[in-house]
């Protein structure tokens, strides 16, 4: 047996456990025998995408009427794109690991495609919890965004064979559509990032290197074709730090870029192009009596900026051709040698040379004095911030850093939609606005509860709520959290940890109250939109996506 197939099968087992309540009570699963492909695919999309537990099951639509799409994660929009992630798993209870994924499989997610991203196309037969993200999907094409979608078959066997292959380019949906196969070699190789990297860098030319007081510096030049072997060697173990998931090469028109030069005249030219890559280590040495071309051992090597550019490097270097044709061609290396203990500086840069972009800034964040304050201030009242990223389920008194900014952003700063649809500006342009002095823990807690009753209905609606429940439950608490302030006749200021016993038995007796409350008011500003008119689910996600009911709310 393949051992990265039984780490696999074994890592199951436990997700089983902490995902069985969920399925039953979100996607009515209760059949023994359906948990562990489950909770394959729930491993898949929270290791794949790099999200956090409750976003990663929020992502499967396994059950009846799925399409063929077991799991499905629309990104935010960026540049007039967004990326569709869709996933279909073929999970087998013998672990020999010689099946390739089967070519019904492929077939359906090519059927998915033509259909879920064709807005005039009508389903039926498609669960809600598949429709509601298909329908946010489509309405985001509808005002003129263009998806990019990722098709990915995950099984823990071999790739699809010739005729799945045959099948693709049948389909004809040409670079906008990328496809990869995901298996147990891959996810072990992620999962196992953290393992620190020891290798040599083979340098071209001359290079600098200075002393900075405890840390040192090494600017030079390294050739593409070493950076793509480099990136076989070790994978995402180089992009533990790396800040960004690997957009891809279709649809991000910086990695094409990337991929166009390496495959044009203009190769030797792709040193003035790029900006570079930035690699952080413990230590670096060299033969200092060399004047050029220094072979540099490096210790606990990491990217921390340039991550999309070596990766796009590499899957494009991967026909030897290429690889050949490319031996002239470099990119600009900066390498930084920095003291192990000081972690906070080694954050410093890497949000100062990632942050030009959008990116998810959490853990960047994580060191701030804001957030250290809150987890004291949080603690103090019973409860646990966890303002680092954990592998560990949360629970009823864990309140996580993105969950406090999406409920303190809708509840206290009335800013729902882009409480809902911006969040990688949480910690980026929209931090000081949502993190202010001001906020304290009590504040933050009392956010995050009104924003979890609304969100716990959104993903177990009742059958009589209205369609909009699904697409609405930041603005639902932002109306719960004015009713509250309402009841105790005091301004968000006055929230603090002096009545903070009083805001949880109101919370706890009135909860259901402010809830149906303010789902009236969201309807009645439905009505007063749109009047009498049947609105679609596609309406829908498009006036909560843009805000329009916030005025009208006021």
């Amino acid at each position: 047996m393949n051992i990265n197939i039984s780490i696999i099968d074994q890592r199951l087992l436990s997700i089983v456990e902490d995902i069985r309540q969920k399925a039953s009570e979100e996607l009515d699963i209760k059949d023994e025998n359906r948990f562990k492909p489950l909770a394959f695919v729930y491993l898949c999309v929270k290791t794949i995408l790099d999200l956090d537990n409750d976003e990663a099951f929020d992502c499967l639509t396994e059950g009846g009427g799925d399409f063929g799409v077991d799991a499905m994660h629309i990104s935010e929009e960026y540049d007039g794109e967004f990326t569709v992630s869709l996933f279909q798993a073929k999970y087998k209870k013998k672990l020999e690991g010689n099946s390739n994924f089967p070519e019904e499989g492929i077939e359906a997610l090519i059927n998915a495609i033509q259909y879920l991203f064709n807005p005039a196309a009508k389903l039926e037969y498609i669960n809600e919890r598949l429709l509601t993200k298909v329908e946010e999907a489509r309405s985001l094409i509808r005002d003129g965004y263009i998806p990019q979608v990722r098709a990915l078959a995950c099984n823990n066997g071999l790739k699809w064979n010739s005729s799945g292959e045959e099948a693709i380019e049948r389909a004809g949906f040409g670079d906008q559509v990328t496809w990869e196969h995901i298996n147990h070699d891959r996810l072990v190789k992620i999962l196992q990032a953290s393992r620190p990297v020891k290798d040599t860098l083979q340098l071209s030319g001359k290079a600098i290197v200075e002393d900075m007081e405890f840390s040192r510096v090494l600017v030079g030049r390294i050739s593409v074709t070493e950076i793509a072997t480099l990136i076989d060697r070790h994978g995402e173990r180089l992009l533990e730090r790396n800040i960004r998931r690997y957009l891809g090469l279709q649809g991000n028109r910086v990695n094409e870029d990337i991929r166009h030069t390496l495959t044009s005249d203009e190769k030797n030219n792709f040193y003035f192009y790029n900006n570079g890559i930035t690699l952080t280590c413990d230590s670096f040495s060299y033969n200092a009596l060399q004047d050029s071309n220094y072979q540099v051992r490096v210790e606990n090597l990491q990217i921390i900026n340039g991550g999309q550019t070596c990766i796009t490097i590499s899957k494009t270097l991967q026909q030897p051709h290429l690889l050949h044709q490319n031996a002239q061609a470099y990119v600009l290396l900066r390498l930084y040698q920095l003291p192990p203990e000081n972690e906070g500086l080694v954050q410093r840069i890497t949000y100062a040379t990632n942050s030009q972009n959008p990116v998810d800034l959490k853990d960047l964040r994580a060191n701030d004095e804001r957030q250290q304050r809150l987890e004291m201030d949080i603690k103090q009242l019973g409860f646990n911030y966890r303002r680092k990223r954990s592998d560990t389920n949360t629970r009823s008194a864990d309140i996580t850093s993105g969950v406090a900014a999406e409920a303190v952003l809708s509840v206290w700063r009335r800013k729902p939609h882009q409480a809902k649809f911006f969040s990688r500006e949480h910690f980026g342009k929209l931090y000081d606005s949502i993190f202010t002095k001001q906020l304290n823990g009590a504040q933050v807690i009392v956010a995050v509860q009104l924003y979890r009753i609304a969100e716990n209905r959104r993903k177990r609606p009742e059958t009589t709520d209205p369609d909009f429940v699904r697409y609405a439950s930041c603005f639902i608490a932002m109306q719960m959290g004015q009713k509250l302030l309402n009841e105790m006749n005091v301004q968000i200021k006055d929230i603090s940890h002096k009545n903070f016993q009083f805001t949880q038995q109101l919370i706890e007796k009135n909860g259901e109250i402010y809830f149906n409350a303010s789902l009236q008011d969201i309807q009645k500003a439905l009505e007063d939109l749109y009047g009498e008119q049947e609105i679609s689910l596609q309406q829908l996600s498009a006036t909560f996506r843009r805000g329009d009911l916030i005025s009208r709310l006021e």
